[in-house]
């Protein structure tokens, strides 16, 4: 039987939070601020250390967790020790998956001086946190992707779905395709991830043509095979986006689908998840030829193997997001600018090189991030996109 359990993996860890949309959603509207003037955050003195905080997983008694935590940390130190024309004073603090954690450390840090929050990981504690440490005027830099609890002082640095869907729809625009299918399940994230889809597929000039949303089991996907194969098949779309977001969904989804004969030569497949882990989906028969979005392959791989020569361990996946917040610190500290950790630092339109390519932060407290697109060919990645390395001409 598949199995749709819900665990902490590296998918759940990186749509954490998704859970708690509602109150995100009450709680986390953004307060509009302009790029005029600092805004939310101090100005500091670039010629002297500054102060970061760093709230990380730890001593949580799951091993997933521990280690993300571990990787955000010596990530962030790896970027620390990288900066160049900057001090940064990073101090590490260890928190639970408790919102009521995050925000006594957080609490702490400030008291301690921080300039700018660093974290947490799960969108309810990050939350929660901009509201705690908003009074003493520090901006958050989370990592999470939920970009329902960004703007005012916090902000989201993983990568969105709205991210994804729009570089794949972009992309697909330019070749001509213009006619989208959309399939998503019937959870939160699926409906995030739907959401994120709609709104690439307007803003990017094309046709939402129809929409299947199936339950998160065997059946439920069953359900909507019919309906999807006589769709792909009538030549009335160009192309079918799915979010797969739970991970026994994609390999089962596309299997059913390339039984009943429809595979990326009948209508161009893409999703909002990489297609390429773990490492045995590259052989299945209904992912070859499908589109989806990677970081820039070439810098995340100069960074894994630092990581592991320096920590004798590969870095969690989401760890490098750690070394994207120090590094984004570091660069406006090292030119010398004041407002490196308020808002009119934060969100130059420049953006920053991370570890996981181009980033910028946005004044709504959402990202954008310069990806790849790839496919999968004969069982083997091939990338038929590079992503950018800078944000001119690309992006919003």
């Amino acid at each position: 039987m598949l199995s749709f359990a819900k665990r902490i993996t590296r998918r759940a860890l990186q749509v954490a939070g998704v859970l708690g949309v509602g109150a995100a959603l009450a709680a986390c509207a953004p307060t509009g601020l302009g790029r005029a003037g600092p805004g939310i955050g101090p100005q500091i003195d670039p010629a002297q250390p500054v102060q970061v905080a760093l709230l990380v997983p730890g001593d949580t008694g799951n091993a997933d967790l521990d280690w993300l935590g571990r990787s955000l940390a010596n990530s962030a130190r790896m970027a620390a020790a990288d900066a160049r024309g900057a001090r940064i004073d990073l101090r590490v603090y260890k928190t639970t998956p408790s919102e009521a954690s995050a925000v006594s450390t957080a609490e702490q840090a400030a008291a301690e001086g921080a300039k700018i929050i660093l974290g947490p990981l799960f969108a309810e504690s990050a939350n929660a946190v901009g509201k705690a440490v908003k009074d003493n005027n520090l901006n958050v830099l989370s990592f999470s992707n939920n970009p329902d609890i960004a703007g005012g002082n916090v902000y989201v640095l993983g990568n969105t779905f709205q991210n994804v869907a729009d570089r794949l729809v972009s992309y697909g625009v330019r070749q001509g395709l213009r006619r989208f299918l959309m399939i998503y399940e019937n959870d939160p994230a699926g409906q995030i991830g739907a959401g994120a889809i709609q709104s690439a597929i307007a803003r990017n000039g094309a046709t939402l043509t129809g929409r299947q949303q199936h339950a998160l089991s065997q059946e439920g996907i069953d359900a909507v095979i019919p309906a999807i194969s006589a769709a792909a098949k009538s030549g009335q779309i160009d192309a079918i986006f799915m979010t797969a977001n739970q991970q026994a969904v994609l390999p089962y989804l596309t299997d059913k689908l390339y039984a009943a004969g429809v595979t990326s030569r009948t209508a161009q497949m893409m999703g909002l998840t990489r297609w390429d882990t773990p490492a045995a989906r590259l052989q299945l028969p209904g992912v070859q030829g499908g589109w989806f979005a990677l970081p820039d392959t070439a810098l995340q791989s100069q960074f894994t193997a630092r990581y592991r020569s320096a920590y004798g361990e590969a870095p969690h996946e989401l760890g490098s997001l750690g070394y994207d917040g120090v590094a984004a610190i570091a660069a406006l500290v090292g030119s010398g600018n004041k407002n490196a950790v308020n808002t009119a630092g934060l969100t130059r339109s420049a953006g920053f090189s991370g570890v996981n390519g181009v980033f910028r932060l946005r004044a709504n407290g959402t990202n954008e991030r310069g990806m790849a697109i790839a496919t999968i060919n004969n069982g083997r990645v091939v990338v038929i996109d590079p992503a950018p390395r800078s944000f001119g001409g690309f992006g919003f």
